[in-house]
């Protein structure tokens, strides 16, 4: 049998197709915590690695990460100098960038054993006053929750969790090993680390959903480029639009609790 080649002229054309293509490909750098699961880790685990893949694959970019907690000065030091073009996950109303429409909603929500016999969904609870309540500790300050709880007298029973790295899922093992009654913590963390008790947990949003005048319990969140970017502004929207089906499978594989998005509160959309 005689295996035939292509010619020089048709190798030369394939050759200038290839090299084409690599020059025509985009990067898409994005800003990732490299150690926050579930979110996102420099194994690309979590559920927002998997958005970043796939909004990379439609806009037919390379994907590119800038690996980076995101702590006071970041945006400034890193979006806005051009270090990286997009943040996964960030609240709608977040003011320092331009956001697109958003993909998922959830709500802080109190993490209880099924067994306990107080089972709290409202603040407003008084049998809170004499529970253990587990809070995030964020950048070294504490989460949302805890300035609720402080104006209602509970500071006191408030226990705080750092809830990134390898203690991530330490708040959610609190509650589970009685020590600490409940826990008030963001949605789609608790959903996650929630799964490696079975049924043990039972998993109630925050009531009330904003605490007046104006500090909400549920967030809708987006994706951000830098102000004035409105070419990948708009990309992504059709991205988020042509895989809104795709995105809430991956984010339920996560266990990520979510509200519906036609509900939002006012404190939510307002962006002024």
């Amino acid at each position: 049998m005689c295996l035939r080649f292509p010619d020089a002229s048709l190798l030369v054309a394939i050759c200038l197709c290839a090299l084409i293509e690599i020059a025509s490909a985009r990067d898409l750098r994005v800003c990732s915590d490299p150690d926050n699961l579930p979110f996102s880790n420099q194994k690309q685990e979590g559920f927002e690695n998997h958005l970043a893949a796939l909004v990379a694959r439609e806009l037919n970019a390379r994907l590119e990460y800038v690996w980076q907690r995101m702590g006071r000065g970041f945006v400034r030091e890193y979006l806005n100098t051009g270090k990286c073009d997009l943040l996964i996950g960030i609240p709608r109303n977040f003011k320092p960038v331009m956001t697109t429409t958003p993909y998922y909603r959830s709500s802080y929500v109190f993490v209880t054993r099924r067994d306990h016999h107080i089972q709290p969904a409202s603040l407003n609870d008084p049998a809170l006053r004499h529970l253990k309540i587990g809070v995030q500790v964020l950048d070294e300050d504490y989460a949302p929750p805890v300035s609720a709880l402080a104006r209602r007298g509970l500071q006191n029973e408030v226990v705080g969790f750092e809830s990134t790295g390898e203690q991530a899922d330490g708040i959610i093992r609190a509650v589970a090993d009685r020590q600490v009654d409940t826990a008030i913590v963001w949605g789609p963390l608790a959903g996650y680390f929630a799964q490696n008790f079975g049924n043990l947990l039972k998993l109630r949003p925050v009531k009330p959903a904003v605490d007046a005048p104006a500090l909400p319990f549920t967030y809708a969140i987006s994706m951000g480029v830098r102000k004035g970017n409105f070419q990948l502004r708009d990309e992504i929207e059709g991205v988020l639009g042509r895989r809104r089906s795709e995105i809430w499978q991956i984010l339920d594989r996560y266990d990520v609790p979510q509200l519906d998005l036609a509900s939002m509160s006012k404190v939510e959309t307002d962006v002024e």
